[in-house]
């Protein structure tokens, strides 16, 4: 099978100004995603957005200039969230949509992420051809220069986004008396979330609203929630919510400053949309990463869960096949197939939020549904160049993965896979004796690291 070399689980990441994320490379991938995209006689559009990394001013152009060169006009937006790109794909009725970001990255990462008309992530086919593409004369594909496409901004984006995020919350319902304190990461929702959370009536404290191109995700957001946990604390909050550098995501605490992931998340929509007669698939949709706690939750309501390889565009497809509407993953990927094409950290939250005003409890009781399984992860970091599938090939790791499995068999998971945006391999265990998730995950990736080395 071809495999992808350019494009990995979300799209195409790297660091800023170096190989694959570069201006000439972007404007390969304008020309080529232009050009696959190009279906009929209309003037075709992309919309593209960014995040607030300061290598955006270095990627926006140079795929404004692929797109244009093969005749595709361009919106572009600004900083606004991932899920919002999916939105306006759809609305305004665009052959593509871009998001420029690098997700939960420091500020030197950047990435390319793509969506169809229908406003989903392409599919690995899709991808591949545009691959394809770019390896060829790409320059073929140029349009006549009276065919040049044109760019343009639009002013009200944010706007739009903000309406359709606040359409979603339950009619009725209000978040009046309630303190949150909202973490933005310094990212791309750091002016429109703490907007729809305060139009809806809560009080908002904000956190990360301050960026400056190398401030995202730095000691603040989904991947640092120690600050929104603190004022949470402090400022005696409702809950605390954290998004990471393009909102795709969110992770919350409780009105003790305890963290709530996004498996706990997926136990608490579950339970209302069953209640509400919402809920659509007999279950719900996660990764191979999702504890064992949700799985055993879900079952004692009578909802199946299926599992899918780790990525949201992965839970998406299988959300799409199955007839299922909620999925998501305990990284805080939360996709609302009745809202959204994507995960949407603000729609997610609204919808923890909603819980949260019908229950009259606070955030511990409500937002706690079920008891973690002891899990534990560790990450092998591998040296540049090196092959994680030969390294998980060799004779002794997989002798010792398959003695972790037969002690684990019937009271526990093991889970071993390469990282797709990083040289990592990743080792996690889960099973109710805690101490033995710790002794094996640790004994395996010692005999991994040892192999690697």
């Amino acid at each position: 099978m071809t495999t992808r070399k350019l494009f990995g689980t979300d799209g195409v990441r790297g660091r800023a100004n170096a190989d694959p994320m570069t201006a000439e490379i972007a404007l390969r991938l304008g020309m080529a995603a232009g050009h696959c995209f190009t279906r009929g006689a209309h003037r075709h559009t992309v919309v593209i957005g960014k995040d607030t990394r300061l290598s955006g001013y270095l990627i926006e152009p140079a795929l404004t200039a692929g797109f244009v060169s093969v005749g595709m006009d361009v919106v572009l937006v600004g900083p606004i969230p991932t899920p919002g790109i999916a939105m306006l794909t759809r609305s305004l009725r665009a052959d593509l949509g871009v998001m420029i970001s690098a997700s939960h990255n420091p500020y030197h990462d950047n990435g390319i992420k793509l969506f169809g008309p229908d406003g989903y992530k392409l599919s690995d086919a899709i991808e591949m051809e545009i691959e394809r593409l770019m390896d060829s004369d790409v320059s073929a594909v140029r349009v006549d220069s009276a065919k040049l496409g044109r760019a343009k901004r639009l002013d009200d984006a944010g706007g739009r986004y903000i309406e359709f995020t606040k359409a979603t919350f339950p009619r009725g319902l209000r978040l009046d008396g309630l303190k949150i304190v909202v973490d933005c990461a310094n990212g791309a929702a750091y002016k429109m979330a703490p907007a729809v959370f305060w139009e809806l009536g809560a009080q908002v404290v904000k956190v990360g609203v301050d960026p400056d191109g190398f401030n995202i995700n730095h000691g603040c957001g989904s991947t640092a929630p120690d600050k929104m946990r603190e004022m949470v604390v402090s400022h005696h909050a409702h809950l605390g919510l954290a998004l990471d550098g393009d909102a795709d995501r969110v992770l919350f605490c409780d009105q003790r400053g305890e963290m709530i992931d996004g498996d706990q998340v997926l136990g608490v929509i579950a339970r209302q949309w069953r209640q509400g007669k919402l809920l659509q698939g007999g279950g719900v949709v996660a990764t191979v990463m999702s504890n064992l706690g949700l799985e055993r939750y879900l079952g004692s309501l009578g909802l199946a869960l299926k599992r899918t390889n780790v990525g949201d565009r992965y839970v998406v497809e299988e959300m799409k096949a199955g007839g299922y509407n909620l999925g998501g993953e305990q990284s805080g990927h939360i996709i609302l197939g009745d809202h959204a094409t994507t995960g949407d950290g603000i729609i997610a939250a609204l919808q923890v939020l909603a819980a949260l005003v019908q229950s009259g409890k606070p955030a511990s009781e409500t937002l706690r549904v079920f008891s973690a399984v002891p899990q534990k992860l560790k990450n092998v970091r591998l040296k540049d160049g090196t092959d994680a599938a030969a390294v998980l090939g060799l004779a002794g790791v997989k002798t010792a993965i398959a003695d972790v499995e037969k002690r684990l068999a019937g009271k526990g998971r093991l889970l071993i896979r390469k990282s797709g945006t990083e040289p990592l391999i990743r080792v996690m265990a889960e099973a109710d004796d805690a101490r033995e998730v710790d002794a094996v995950v640790s004994s395996l990736a010692e005999t991994i690291a040892k192999a690697a080395a």
